[in-house]
Formats: structure tokens, sequence, C-alpha cells
């Protein structure tokens, strides 16, 4: 009896030091990323049972095992949402880069105040003053013009080096990936060692996702082969294996990608972001080129039409035919030709720019920017609401991942008091047993 206490005993200190190794590691590892707890598992040790006691075995407990409280659904739906709503915040702040490029640029402001110089021009087309400030005002449009295009330019390139560090990054967590793969399938099954490697898989895979969608498939030995683009995508990660990602820019500054030579749609995370961010920014910029060549054309037709104030044949304001590279020729105010063909020099006949601005009301390049402006505000508008609702989606698939896999400090306590306490009385038993086996070795 005395010998089968010992036993039980000893079996419960195993257990209990085990327990407590555990709950210690958990401690310690709280705040460290992508640490999953562990929990120890205990079953009754199955033995011959005691004929005092009937059918029921006396033989302690062991340790059947030690689990890592991480569910596979739970932590699929964190990559899940949680790449849409990379994708949601990158497009989100590259738009709203576009947006202020637009805004704040002022090419609203020069083109009305344009127009109204060529308004004031037409209380006294002789005045020089007056001549002198529209084509200052003319010069200040082109100048508005070619900073709203360096701006635009600017936020592209932002985003196209965002862009080409996430491929970058993807590569390298691919390849660390590749190095997990190959370790855990040289890992013993529940081994401590295959336990960190698993952490290190499913942190490496959540990152990855956070740039690019990625589809899964776990192998019975804990390997993961991954998938960019769907299902049915190139892979990135085969065994011990990993693809290399690579990004192509198109003339209008929009990306493509290829992985090992196999296209590749990035469907969620900040990569596809950004590049929905350049889809946008690509048009915009399309619509400010036409609005420039616009104004160009406009002026410099009605300029043919008539005479300049020394009489001449009107000669071309503007140059250029895109808003990067649209610059005033004019020498000076003198060459803006109000009157029309075949007047005099010092005409006061305003006949043509009178022409020059009802052309331009036509063309309403104002207007013009005033809608480019609205498109990108609303598309910035429409993609935070998306962003919001995306996000909230993620941060609640993370605390319910965070409520099964997170540390809670306070439990753990708890455990720690239990566990001791649990092999403090398991150490008083061997003593008790200990204590019955010299009684009896007394007892003559």
């Amino acid at each position: 009896m005395a010998s089968d206490l010992i036993a039980i005993a000893r079996s419960g200190t195993r257990a209990a030091r085990a327990a407590l190794d555990v709950t210690a590691q958990n401690i310690a590892n709280a705040s460290t990323e992508g640490y999953v707890r562990r929990s120890v598992s205990l079953s009754e040790v199955s033995g011959t049972s005691n004929g005092a006691a009937g059918n029921i075995s006396l033989s302690g407990v062991r340790v059947s095992g030690v689990a890592r409280n991480a569910d596979a659904f739970r932590q699929a739906e964190v990559r899940r949402t949680g790449s849409d709503a990379a994708r949601a915040s990158a497009e989100v702040r590259g738009l709203e880069n576009i947006e202020s490029s637009v805004e704040q640029s002022g090419l609203y402001d020069a083109s009305v105040a344009f127009e109204g110089s060529l308004q004031k021009l037409a209380s006294d087309p002789t005045d020089s003053a007056l001549r002198a400030s529209t084509l200052e005002s003319a010069r200040t449009l082109a100048k508005t013009f070619n900073v709203t295009a360096g701006s635009l330019k600017s936020a592209g390139d932002g985003l196209r080096f965002e862009a080409d560090a996430g491929v970058s990054q993807v590569n390298t967590l691919a390849g660390e990936l590749a190095k997990v793969n190959a370790r855990l399938s040289r890992s013993a099954d529940a081994s401590s060692d295959q336990t960190m490697l698993l952490d290190q898989r499913d942190d490496l895979l959540t990152k990855l996702s956070a740039q690019v969608d990625v589809t899964t498939v776990f192998s019975s030995d804990k390997t993961v082969e991954v998938r960019l683009g769907g299902s049915t995508g190139p892979q990135l990660v085969s065994g011990n294996k990993a693809g290399t990602l690579a990004m192509n820019t198109a003339a209008d500054g929009t990306l493509s990608f290829k992985l090992d030579g196999t296209a590749v749609t990035p469907a969620s995370g900040a990569i596809a972001g950004k590049n929905q961010a350049l889809v946008q920014l690509a048009q915009t910029s399309k619509g400010i080129d036409a609005i420039a060549a616009k104004v160009a054309a406009t002026v410099n037709a009605a300029q043919a039409n008539g005479v300049d104030l020394d009489g001449a044949s009107g000669q071309p304001i503007f140059s250029g035919a895109t808003a990067a590279d649209i610059q005033v020729v004019a020498t000076n105010g003198s060459k803006i030709a109000t009157a029309p063909a075949g007047a005099a020099a010092k005409s006061r006949d305003a006949t043509n720019l009178s022409a020059l601005r009802t052309a331009l009301s036509t063309a309403n390049p104002s207007g013009d920017i005033d809608g480019a402006i609205f498109d990108v505000s609303s598309a910035v508008s429409g993609r935070k609401v998306t962003r919001d609702a995306l996000t909230a989606i993620a941060d609640n698939a993370s605390l319910s991942l965070q409520s099964q896999a997170g540390v809670d400090l306070d439990q753990e306590a708890v455990n720690l008091v239990r566990y001791q306490q649990a092999f403090q009385a398991s150490g008083r038993v061997m003593q008790v047993a200990n204590d019955l086996f010299d009684t009896l070795l007394g007892i003559r």
C-alpha cells in the first residue's frame, strides 16, 4: 500500500512540476510576439486494479502532452480578415495622398484666377498692367499644373517604393517559412522544439497575409504549403522551397506581379491596396493631363484667330500637352491676342478676347478640376467606410484568437498557485507513505 502511495505521489509531483514549468513559460513569454499559450494535458495512468478498490485503477497521473491553445479556424480568420483590412488601409492612405496632391496644390484656385484675369482684361484690353497680370495668372496656372503633376508623381513613387518593400518582405518571409518547414519535418512530434516552430510558422503566415492574400494547406508533419491568388494560384512555399515574387511597373505607374514567372494578382493585403491606389492615381493623373492639354489648346487656338497689342498675329501662350510640361512661352502681356484678325495695333476691340473667354467657359477647366477633386474625395470617403468596417472585423477576429491563444497573467498566477499546491500536496503524500512504510517495518 505504501509503495503504491509513493508511486502515485511521485507521478503527481512530476505532473505538477511539468505544469509549473509550462505556466512559468507562459508567464515569461506573455509579451513575446507570436507566442501561443501552452497548457498541460493530464491523464490517469492505467494499471492493474487494486483488489480492495474493486475495478478502480490506482496508478497515478501522467503528462499526456503539452498543447498549443490555438484554433486553426480562428487563426485562418485572423489571416483572412487582417489581409482585407491591410488592403483597405493601404488603399486609403494612398488615396489620401492623391487627394492632398490635387487639393493642396491650389490648381482649382489658379484656374479660377486665370479666368478672372481674362475678365478684368476685357474692361481695358490695352492696359499694360492688366495684360501683365493676365500673363502672370497664366504662368501661375502652368506652374500649378507642374506642381500638381510633381506631387502626384511623388505620391506614386512613394506607393511603388512601399509596394516594392512589401514584395521584398514577402520573399523574406517565404524564405523563413521554408526553413521552418524543413525544421518541422525533422522535429519529433509534440517536442518542445516543434511547439516553438509552430509558433514561428503561424507568426510568419500572419505577417505574410498582411502583405498578400495566402491560401494554406497543412500537412500531417505540420509543414505548410502556401499559394498566392487563391487555391489554384502559384506556390509561394512548398516544403523547404520558396518562390520569388517580382514586381513590374507599367507605363501608367500601376503594378503587375509574377511568382517565379507566373502572373499573379494579389486580391488583398497591403500590396494589393497600394496597387489599387495607383490605379486611381493613374486615372487622376490622366485627367489632370487632359485638363492641362485642354487649357493650352483652347487658349492657343484663340490666339491664332486674333492679333496682339502690336497688331501681329497671335502666337501661342502655352507650350506642352501635359500637366508636367505645360508652361507659358509668351514673353510679355502685349502678346495676348485680344483683338480680331486684321485689327490695327493697340486696338480696343476685345472680340477675340471674348471668344477666348467663351471657349474657356465651354471647356470649363475649373469645373473639370473640381470634378477631379470631388472624384478622389468621394473615393477616399467611401474607402474609409470600407476600411473601418474591415478593421472592426479584423479586430474582432484577433480578439477572439487572443482570448484563446493569448497569455492572461491573472489566470497564469492562479495556475501557478494551484500547481504549486498540487506539488506540495503530492510531496506530503510521499512523506506520509514513507512514515507509514517505516511504521510497518517497525512492527514486530
